[in-house]
C-alpha cells in the first residue's frame, strides 16, 4: 500500500526508511513551515488510508473520494489544504487504447499525500528527479505537486502522438484502392479520443487556479512553473479536438466513399444484365413457334443469329466502357 514515505527538511531528503505515524511525529521537532511529508500510496483500501487519514486530519470527504476513485479531476479547498484529483494515460498501440490511471494528492503546508489508482503512471520517477533539486523542493510541498502535474500533462503527448499515427493509418485505408470499411476502427478511436478529453478538459480550471494563486498553498515564485503546465494542456485540449473532428469527418468520408462502392457496383451490375440481355432477348425471338421465320430454313440462319449476338453485345459493352460503367 505504502509505495514511499519520507520527510524533507529545506528540500532535503532525511535519509533512512520512516514508518507513517514515525515520519509525522518527526515534524513536531525541527524544521517548522520547511519541512513537510510526502507519503505515496497505491490502491490503498479503507482500512490501509484510515491510519494515514487519521494522523494528519485528512477531511472525511475527499478520503472518501480517494478511496472510491473514478472521481473526474478537479480541485477542492478544505480549509487550508487542497485535494487534487488527476488522470494520468498511456496510449497502448497493440491495442489501440488508451489506458487511464487516478491519481489523487492531498496537499497542506507540511504534507502531501499522492493515492494513485492504476498503473498507467508512476510517481517513483517524479520523486527521484525531486529528490535531486533540493532548491525546488524547498518551497514546500506544492512544489511537488508541480513536479507531478508537470509530468501528468507531458505523459499526454505521446498518447496524442500515438492517436495521430492511428488516424493517419485510418486516412490511408480510406482512401485506398482495397475493399475495407475501417468504421469499427474509426469508431473505436474516436471513443479513446473522446475518454482522454474527459480527462484533460476538468483539469484545466484547477491548473489556472493553482498558477494564478487562488488557494491558500499559492507561492508567487511557483506561478510561472503552474501557468506552464497550464499552457502545456491547453495544447493538448486543443490536438484533442482537432482529432475529434478529424476523426467525425473520416467517419463521415468513410461512408461517403461506401456509397460511391454501391453506386459503382451497382452500375457494373446493371451493365453485365443489360449485356446479357441482348442474347436472351434474340434467342427468344427465334425460339417463338412461327412457321413463316425464313431466316430459320436457310444455312447461314444460325451463323447469322451467333453473330448478331456477338456484334451487339460487344457494341453494348464498348459503349457502357466507354461511360465508366464497366
Amino acid at each position: 500500500m505504502i509505495v514511499d514515505c519520507a520527510v524533507y527538511d529545506q528540500g532535503k531528503r532525511r535519509p533512512g526508511q520512516l514508518a507513517v505515524d514515525e515520519a509525522i511525529g518527526s515534524l513536531d521537532g525541527a524544521g517548522g513551515a520547511h519541512s513537510f511529508v510526502w507519503i505515496g500510496l497505491h490502491d490503498p483500501t479503507a482500512a490501509e488510508f484510515d491510519e494515514v487519514a487519521s494522523a494528519l486530519e485528512l477531511h472525511p470527504l475527499a478520503v472518501e473520494d480517494a478511496i472510491k476513485a473514478h472521481q473526474r479531476p478537479k480541485l477542492e479547498r478544505y480549509g487550508d489544504s487542497l485535494f487534487l484529483v488527476v488522470k494520468s494515460a498511456r496510449y497502448v498501440d497493440e491495442r489501440e487504447a488508451v489506458d487511464f490511471a487516478e491519481i489523487q494528492l492531498f496537499v497542506a503546508r507540511n504534507f502531501l499525500v499522492t493515492v494513485r489508482h492504476g498503473d498507467a503512471c508512476d510517481l517513483s520517477r517524479v520523486r527521484r528527479d525531486l529528490d535531486v533539486d533540493p532548491e525546488r523542493l524547498a518551497r514546500g510541498p506544492i512544489a511537488a505537486v508541480h513536479g507531478i502535474l508537470d509530468r501528468v500533462v507531458d505523459d499526454y503527448v505521446p498518447v496524442l502522438d500515438g492517436l495521430d499515427n492511428d488516424i493517419a493509418e485510418i486516412e490511408a485505408d480510406v482512401f485506398s484502392e482495397a475493399r475495407v470499411n475501417p468504421a469499427a476502427r474509426i469508431y473505436k478511436l474516436k471513443r479513446q479520443v473522446l475518454n482522454l478529453y474527459r480527462a484533460v478538459e476538468p483539469l484545466l480550471e484547477p491548473l489556472e487556479q493553482l498558477h494564478t494563486g487562488a488557494h491558500p498553498l499559492a507561492q508567487e515564485g511557483l506561478s510561472a512553473y503552474f501557468r506552464d503546465v497550464d499552457d502545456h494542456l491547453r495544447r493538448v485540449a486543443a490536438r484533442i479536438e482537432v482529432q475529434r473532428d478529424l476523426l467525425s469527418d473520416v467517419l463521415q468520408v468513410n461512408l461517403s466513399h461506401i456509397s460511391v462502392q454501391q453506386n459503382d457496383d451497382m452500375r457494373r451490375i446493371a451493365s453485365w444484365a443489360a449485356i446479357a440481355a441482348v442474347p436472351t432477348m434474340l434467342a427468344g425471338v427465334w425460339g417463338m413457334n412461327f412457321d413463316h421465320m425464313p431466316e430459320l430454313h436457310e444455312t447461314w440462319g444460325y451463323p447469322f443469329a451467333l453473330g448478331l449476338i456477338v456484334v451487339v453485345a460487344c457494341l453494348l459493352y464498348r459503349y457502357l466502357r466507354h461511360q465508366g460503367w464497366i
